[in-house]
């Protein structure tokens, strides 16, 4: 237990800061609900541990000897959620709902999806195979063991974030208070996926 306390830290800080899955959590839960967002949050987090799972068996390896196939993912990543950022801007005003709106729910496939793009989640993930998997005798075992410890920590984590948006739905009952937290959660996005590659 001892040898996992700093990978709990590590995957604790890398779940819970802001990042593109969460502020899109966070959005949609002020749109359309906790019950419509826990759909999303468990895709993403399955997502995720799956991808530091997959990082750990030898993608991670493959990805490091093409490092032109990791550039293009990374920077396909950052284009579309720059666009996903350029969408929730140009939102509507009016506080939103799935009737009286058109708005489509991101549902748990697109929230898996959006992991395979996500900048953030890549690296977190040979962070992770890296850091805590390496020397390990067994390491298929270790790696299977740090996805499910990743998964356990990611759920609550970004449960966080969808609670804090359902919180701040009722704030938001005004047109121009959507509409700036609207722009607000579009330039959190755009700055966390561009970090994420830029850093």
């Amino acid at each position: 237990m001892q040898s996992l306390l700093p990978f709990l830290l590590f995957a604790f800080v890398a779940t819970i800061t802001p990042g593109p899955t969460n502020i899109l959590a966070l959005s949609h839960a002020a749109r359309f609900g906790l019950r419509a967002t826990w759909p999303l949050v468990l895709g993403a987090c399955l997502a995720a541990a799956l991808i530091v799972l997959l990082v750990g068996l030898g993608l991670g390896e493959a990805l490091l000897r093409y490092p032109r196939v990791q550039l293009a993912m990374s920077w396909l990543g950052a284009l579309w959620l720059s666009w996903l950022a350029w969408q929730l801007l140009r939102s509507a005003a009016k506080p939103l709902n799935t009737e009286a709106n058109g708005q489509r729910e991101l549902g748990p496939l697109g929230a898996a999806l959006l992991q395979l793009v996500n900048p953030k989640v890549w690296m977190m993930a040979v962070a992770v195979v890296s850091v805590f998997a390496a020397g390990s005798d067994d390491k298929a075992a270790r790696v299977l063991q740090l996805s499910l410890i990743f998964l356990l920590l990611a759920v609550p984590s970004m449960s966080a974030w969808a609670l804090l948006g359902v919180g701040s739905a009722r704030l938001l009952q005004s047109p121009q208070r959507m509409q700036r937290f609207n722009q607000a959660l579009a330039l959190l996005l755009f700055i966390s996926t561009w970090l994420a590659l830029l850093l």
